[in-house]
């Protein structure tokens, strides 16, 4: 039971952090070290749904047994349940207090990049030549901020959702910040019923297909993996830049977008609160990771 409250707990981080357009799920799940946990697990269930699509029964139902559901339903329960109870208190963080999110989130990368970099091991010219190349190409790719797109066709949600489904399970760049990138967020989140069926079945072929490679990765090339994650999170500052305005965010006018990539330079006093805010949440973060870990330590330990 322990067990399940833990996981619940870390899939509401996840799905806290998912609503925010600049944080990714994935990367609280790599602070909470089940990261590789979740991409095999959801790459048991993209193998699964190729069965049933092939009709190969059999084989999707050794999929379906293959896959640890006391890991995933409650993971998923939390992410769920945090985009409930979370969704509209954050929309009015983001409007009213969006420089002080941004901060708090800057301090949760932050934490992350010091807790990837004591994962990366191999730390050669090519692994740090990965860390920089990411880092540089991520800043610049995400300076790309699209106003709202008006009367999206239904091609149109099918991309998105194939590939803000990758960004969600990708440490440092959210999938609402690639919506906002195609300027989607608008219409994803007033899509109607049949817009969403779109974007879900392109989330579902995206994951699919990208899961399996992001696990053969982990799986034959772990460190230079985390050395572009690293890289990716590095350059994700960019969008989390506290000032002018954090993140970026969906104002009260449906097409109107106000931008998170633009950067500029605080006041003292700002820069102050910002800084105390990023290192709290930077100290919070760590302070979980330890507990989580000690955790499963004595849990192996029974």
């Amino acid at each position: 039971m322990q067990k399940i409250v833990l996981q619940l707990f870390r899939g509401f981080l996840m799905g806290s952090a998912d609503i925010v357009p600049g944080v990714s799920g994935g990367t609280v799940a790599l602070i909470l070290g089940i990261y590789k946990a979740l991409i095999a697990n959801v790459r048991r269930g993209a193998r699964m749904l190729k069965s049933i699509v092939t009709g190969d029964l059999t084989g999707a139902l050794d999929h379906l047994k293959a896959i640890d559901w006391l890991f995933l339903i409650p993971l998923v329960s939390g992410v769920g349940t945090a985009f409930l109870i979370l969704r509209h208190p954050m929309e009015d963080l983001l409007q009213n207090r969006s420089e002080g999110v941004a901060s708090v989130f800057t301090g949760l990368v932050l934490a992350s990049c010091v807790l990837v970099w004591r994962q990366l091991t191999t730390r050669d010219t090519q692994r740090l030549a990965v860390v920089a190349a990411v880092a540089v190409a991520a800043f610049v790719l995400l300076g790309f901020q699209a106003g709202a797109v008006k009367d999206p066709n239904l091609a149109l949600f099918a991309i998105t959702g194939s590939v803000a489904i990758c960004a969600m399970i990708l440490p440092g760049i959210s999938g609402s910040f690639i919506m906002l990138m195609f300027g989607m967020y608008a219409a994803v989140l007033g899509g109607s019923i049949t817009q969403l069926l779109v974007f879900l079945v392109g989330a579902t072929i995206g994951l699919a297909l990208f899961s399996s490679l992001l696990n053969w990765l982990l799986e034959h090339h772990d460190q230079t993996v985390l050395a572009a994650l690293l890289g990716l999170m590095l350059g994700s500052l960019r969008v989390l830049w506290p000032w002018p305005n954090g993140v970026g965010f969906i104002s009260d006018e449906a097409d109107e977008v106000v931008r998170g990539t633009e950067l500029a330079m605080p006041d003292a006093g700002q820069l102050a609160g910002g800084v105390a805010l990023a290192a709290a949440a930077a100290a919070l973060t760590l302070l979980i990771v330890r507990f989580a870990n000690d955790d499963d330590h004595d849990s192996a330990m029974v």
